[in-house]
């Protein structure tokens, strides 16, 4: 899920020599095109672990599409799925751990403010347990057990706090430039909740207020010791830009969005040339060598 930008070359910058965890993010940055790892990512996922750094995967995929990655998974078994919405075990299939929703009544407020800033929107709901859309939503192919209905009722609860969660709300519209329709989205509604997309399409993914995949990150870091200076992170679209920024080290892909260019200290080629473990081998070369030299 990337615009046409691209670096053909890492472009070198300071990165810790030993750094403690090693955040990325999949579509776009770990996973090649055709959805697949790399046997040369796998194997520096593998010696990033065994070398004592924590490899967290940070995405916008609910955790039941994280089978693509689950096998990599190594040590704690965590990873940060839905924008930040959500930290899941992928140990346990999938099991969430900790949920940081977005309030129904504030989802039901973003839908109709959309519906009025931006005629011919359609919505989707991710649930704790799964996603729901609008007639007029494509339909998720991966979940033929969705619920089709208006909003208003996907979000409707019959006792109101004791529905499932809703970890973020998809507003999708079928003409509108997709940065546009994001900067559209956050002046109408932007102080409400937390806007991004990772979509070529014009595709913004809603979370409540503050949750964003650097917000929770920070959260799973503190919970461990872990200072921002010591992590890596790699990214390729907006939803990542809150990421690459807080990161001591950061790199955007050599197919990234500009804002993610714009928000990495950092550079490496694309995915499908395995970007993140060009950088990952780099790393452990260097921080072999340094311990080669004490």
């Amino acid at each position: 899920m990337r615009e046409n930008v691209r670096v053909t070359t890492v472009i070198e910058q300071s990165a810790p020599v030993a750094p403690r965890l090693i955040a990325t993010d999949l579509d776009g940055t770990l996973l090649r095109d055709d959805k697949t790892v790399s046997d040369r990512t796998i194997r520096a996922l593998a010696a990033a672990e065994e070398a004592g750094v924590e490899v967290f995967f940070v995405t916008g995929r609910p955790a039941r599409w994280m089978d693509v990655v689950s096998d990599h998974v190594h040590g704690h078994g965590l990873a940060i799925c839905a924008n930040g919405a959500a930290v899941a075990d992928l140990h346990a299939g999938g099991r969430l751990l900790q949920v940081r929703g977005l309030e129904r009544e504030t989802a039901l407020d973003v839908v109709h403010t959309l519906r009025a800033a931006a005629p011919g929107t359609s919505f989707a709901v991710e649930l704790a347990t799964g996603i729901h859309y609008e007639p007029a939503y494509p339909p998720f192919h991966l979940d033929p057990g969705a619920t089709i209905a208006v909003a208003e009722k996907l979000l409707h609860e019959e006792v109101p706090g004791e529905g499932v969660p809703v970890l973020k709300l998809l507003a999708k519209h079928g003409e509108l430039d997709p940065d546009e329709f994001l900067a559209l989205a956050r002046a109408a509604a932007g102080e409400r909740a937390t806007f991004t997309r990772s979509s070529p399409t014009a595709l913004i993914e809603i979370s409540g207020p503050g949750v964003s995949k650097a917000s929770t990150l920070e959260l799973c870091c503190a919970e461990r010791g872990i200072a921002a200076a010591e992590v890596v992170a790699f990214g390729d679209m907006p939803n990542d830009v809150e990421m690459l920024s807080w990161a001591g080290t950061s790199y955007a892909m050599g197919n990234a969005h500009p804002a993610a260019l714009a928000a990495a200290s950092g550079r490496t080629v694309t995915n499908n040339e395995d970007g993140v473990a060009v950088v990952i081998e780099r790393i452990l070369a260097e921080r072999a060598g340094s311990l080669a030299g004490r």
